[in-house]
C-alpha cells in the first residue's frame, strides 16, 4: 500500500486524528496570509469564448469570533509556555481583534505541526507582509529562535496596477529546523553573464580555469578559482511568478511554481522522506514531491481541492502515481454527513465523482445549474457541448425534476443529470423519459437526455450515460504531464 496520503478537513483536526509524531522530514506550508480577500478558482470556457467562469474556493478572512476565543483560551491555558506569552502579548498589543483570531488560529496548527516534525527536519513557512512579522514571533515561540535559519526572499516580476505605494514583487519564506542537525543538501546555480568568463576581473590558467586574484593586506595574492558547480544558492531567490500565460498555470488562487517546491524539497529532503503540506490547495507540494520520489502528505479543507489535486496527478503521471485519499466520503452515511455539514462540499464532492466542476459562483448566474461538464463527440474542432448536473442533498419530486428539463431545452445542453441520494420514483422516471434522447454524431449512439443518478450508484462506480471518456474534457486544466526526476544528493550528510 502507498504510504502517499491525501486527506480531506481541518488541518488541525487531521494532523491531531492520524499524523504521528516525528513523521514528517519536510513541512511547507502556504497558509492564508490574513489578506481579507476572497479567492476564485478561474475556469477558462471551451465554448470558443475568451472569458472565464470562477468559484469561490476560501475567503481568507477571520474574525474575532467564538471559535477565535476557544482557540485563543486553548492556547494561553494548555499550550506551550513560550506561544502562551507570545498570544497574551499579542493580545495586549493587538486587543481583541481580527489579526487576533488569525494568530489564534495558527498558533495550535504551528504547535502541531513542531509535534509532526522529525529531530532532523526542517519547516518552510511561506507569508507575506500582511502578518509575517508576528508570524516570525510565533515560530521563535515554538520551534525556538536558535532553529531560525534563514528568511528567504521569494522575488518576481510581475505586473499591477499603478498605485501610491511601491510595488510589491516578493514573498518572505521562513525556515526554521526541529534542532541543531538537519538534511541539507546544497543547491548551486548557473554563474550570470557577468560572472566568469564575462568578468574582466577573471582569467584562465594553464589548464583553462578561470580564477580571479585575492588580495590580502601585506601578502601576496592568491588565486581564487571558480566552482565550475556554479555559485550557491543564497536567500534570495529570483524565481519566476506564475503569470496568465503559464503552461503549469491552473486556474487556482495562490498556486506557486513548481521551481520554487522543487528547490525546497531538494534542499532539505532526500528521496524516500516524507513531505507534508498542511495547506496543500492545488497541490503543487504534493506534485512535486511525487515527481522527485519522495512520499507525501497532504491536507485541505475544501473538496474543491482534493479533487482538483486528484485530477492534476492523474494528468501529470498518467494514472501511475499511488496515494489514498483519507476522509472523502466512501458511504452513504459518510455521504450524509457531509451534506448536513457544508452542503457545498458535499456537492463539490458529488460533482467529482462524475468529472465535473461546479456552476459559476457569481451574481446573475444561470438558476438550476450545479455543475457542468463539457465535451466534443465530432472533432476538437466542433461544436463544444455540456452536461448540466443538479445535486439535491434533500427529499426531492418530480417539479425538481421538470425543472431540470427546462433548464437543459434552455441551456441547449445535450444531456442533463439529476443526482440525488433518494431512489427515484416512478414520475420522476417518466418525467425523464419524456425528455427523450440525445443522438451523438460521433459515436452513432444515443444516450438518455435526462438522467437520475443516486449517489449510492456514484458510490459504487457507476458513472454517468454519454460519449466515451477520452472524448470528455475534465473541465480543470491539465497539468503538463511529469518525468520522475532522480536526486542525486541522497547520500550527503547531516548539518
Amino acid at each position: 500500500m502507498s504510504k502517499n496520503l491525501l486527506y480531506y478537513g481541518d488541518n488541525l483536526d487531521i494532523l491531531r486524528r492520524y499524523i504521528k509524531d516525528e513523521s514528517a522530514d519536510l513541512i511547507y506550508l502556504d497558509p492564508p496570509f490574513k489578506s481579507n480577500q476572497d479567492y476564485n478558482v478561474l475556469f477558462a470556457e471551451k465554448n470558443g469564448s475568451n472569458s472565464k467562469s470562477q468559484i469561490k474556493a476560501f475567503e481568507d478572512t477571520w474574525i474575532w469570533d467564538e471559535a477565535a476565543v476557544e482557540s485563543y483560551a486553548e492556547m494561553v491555558e494548555c499550550g506551550p509556555d513560550k506561544v502562551s506569552q507570545a498570544l497574551q502579548g499579542f493580545r495586549r498589543f493587538l486587543g481583541p481583534s481580527d489579526m487576533l483570531a488569525y494568530l489564534s488560529m495558527m498558533a495550535p496548527r504551528l504547535v502541531e505541526l513542531n509535534r509532526v516534525l522529525k529531530p532532523t527536519g526542517t519547516i518552510y513557512l511561506h507569508c507575506d507582509p500582511t502578518a509575517s512579522h508576528y508570524l516570525k514571533m510565533l515560530m521563535d515561540a515554538i520551534f525556538g529562535g536558535s532553529h531560525f535559519q534563514n528568511e528567504i526572499v521569494w522575488y518576481y516580476r510581475r505586473y499591477t496596477a499603478a498605485s501610491n505605494r511601491l510595488q510589491r514583487l516578493h514573498d518572505i519564506i521562513f525556515w526554521y529546523t526541529k534542532t541543531s542537525k538537519w538534511t541539507f543538501n546544497e543547491q548551486r546555480e548557473p554563474y550570470a553573464e557577468t560572472s566568469g568568463k564575462k568578468d574582466s576581473h577573471y582569467k584562465q590558467d594553464e589548464q583553462g580555469l578561470w580564477f580571479r586574484w585575492q588580495k590580502r593586506m601585506g601578502k601576496k595574492p592568491y588565486k581564487v578559482y571558480l566552482d565550475e558547480r556554479g555559485k550557491r544558492v543564497g536567500d534570495v531567490w529570483p524565481l519566476q511568478h506564475i503569470n496568465a500565460s503559464a503552461k503549469e498555470r491552473l486556474g487556482y488562487p495562490t498556486q506557486k511554481p513548481e521551481a520554487l517546491l522543487e528547490r525546497i524539497i531538494v534542499s532539505s529532503s532526500n528521496e524516500g522522506d516524507v513531505v507534508l503540506d498542511p495547506f496543500c490547495g492545488c497541490g503543487t507540494t504534493v506534485s512535486v514531491a511525487e515527481r522527485l520520489n519522495r512520499q507525501w502528505m497532504g491536507i485541505d479543507i475544501t473538496y474543491l481541492a482534493i479533487a482538483l489535486i486528484k485530477h492534476r496527478l492523474t494528468s501529470a503521471y498518467e494514472g501511475k502515481e499511488q496515494y489514498k485519499v483519507v476522509g472523502e466520503p466512501v458511504s452513504i452515511p459518510d455521504a450524509e454527513a457531509l451534506a448536513k455539514q457544508d452542503p457545498y462540499q458535499f456537492q463539490w464532492w458529488a460533482l467529482g465523482l462524475v468529472g465535473a466542476r461546479p456552476a459559476e459562483q457569481k451574481k446573475g448566474a444561470d438558476k438550476g445549474i450545479d455543475g457542468r461538464l463539457y465535451f466534443h463527440d465530432e472533432s476538437e474542432d466542433a461544436e463544444t457541448k455540456q452536461i448540466i448536473f443538479s445535486v439535491k442533498a434533500g427529499n426531492v419530486t418530480v417539479s425538481q425534476v421538470r425543472d431540470l428539463r427546462g433548464v437543459i431545452e434552455r441551456e441547449n445542453a445535450a444531456i442533463g443529470v439529476f443526482i440525488t441520494f433518494n431512489e427515484p420514483t416512478k414520475p420522476m422516471r417518466k418525467e425523464a423519459a419524456e425528455a427523450g434522447l440525445y443522438h451523438s454524431p460521433g459515436w452513432k449512439k444515443k444516450y438518455p437526455r435526462l438522467q437520475l443518478v443516486t449517489v449510492a450508484e456514484l458510490l459504487s462506480g457507476k458513472g454517468i450515460k454519454c460519449p466515451p471518456s477520452k472524448h470528455v474534457n475534465m473541465t480543470f486544466k491539465k497539468a503538463p504531464k511529469a518525468k520522475r526526476k532522480k536526486d542525486h544528493t541522497k547520500h550527503l550528510p547531516l548539518f
